[in-house]
């Protein structure tokens, strides 16, 4: 399903109807530009393929959507490890660093023992129920995670999203979408970064 010319075909068009540019490999250097983010740590022989890209007339940000796939040891073989991406590069973003992630039972019990940070807000349990946030400067989180991005995440579930300064990253762990579902996806991915882009 990763590289094969059906899809190709498919997001080919995708992204004729987003208005955005589709290359079957990364032509823009984004791996390059996202060492720091923890899905590009992860893993080896990572790579990045099927592109859509988006700037918008004023210059002010760019979108991609891409698929990215890594390999982990599975005992003496390999597994692989495919997602597909949004990433958007803004000036109007301040972001700090942070990861969010669906929190799992473990997550749960290693935070009651003091062994697991997470930054929880009592007011939106059900964000803080389904949802790990991490960060070294916990204030600044709070101050993005304003009201309108908590009640998005606490309807949409098993998201991963990943901040740094104008840069954006937003997927679901192991989960290449399929075409078909590519715009909804990006329209999430805009929503989230007018939610984010609103925080004063």
């Amino acid at each position: 399903m990763f590289n094969t010319a059906q899809r190709t075909g498919q997001l080919q068009q995708v992204a004729a109807k987003l208005a955005m540019t589709y290359k079957p490999t990364d032509e823009w250097g984004i791996q390059q530009q996202l060492q720091d983010f923890r899905l590009f740590q992860r893993g080896f022989r990572g790579r990045l393929r099927h592109v859509l890209a988006k700037q918008d007339g004023l210059l002010e940000s760019k979108v991609y959507i891409f698929d990215y796939r890594y390999l982990l040891w599975a005992g003496k073989s390999t597994r692989r490890v495919e997602q597909t991406v949004f990433f958007l590069e803004s000036r109007k973003l301040g972001l700090p660093e942070f990861y969010l992630r669906p929190e799992h039972f473990f997550h749960r019990v290693g935070e009651t023992l003091g062994l697991v940070d997470d930054i929880d807000f009592e007011e939106y349990l059900d964000f803080s129920n389904n949802y790990r946030l991490t960060g070294s400067d916990e204030e600044y989180i709070r101050h993005n995670f304003q009201e309108e991005i908590l009640r998005f995440f606490a309807i949409e579930k098993g998201w991963s999203m990943e901040g740094l300064g104008f840069y954006l990253l937003l997927y679901q762990k192991g989960k290449v979408l399929a075409p078909n579902v590519i715009a909804d996806f990006y329209r999430k991915g805009m929503q989230v970064y007018g939610k984010m882009n609103e925080v004063e």
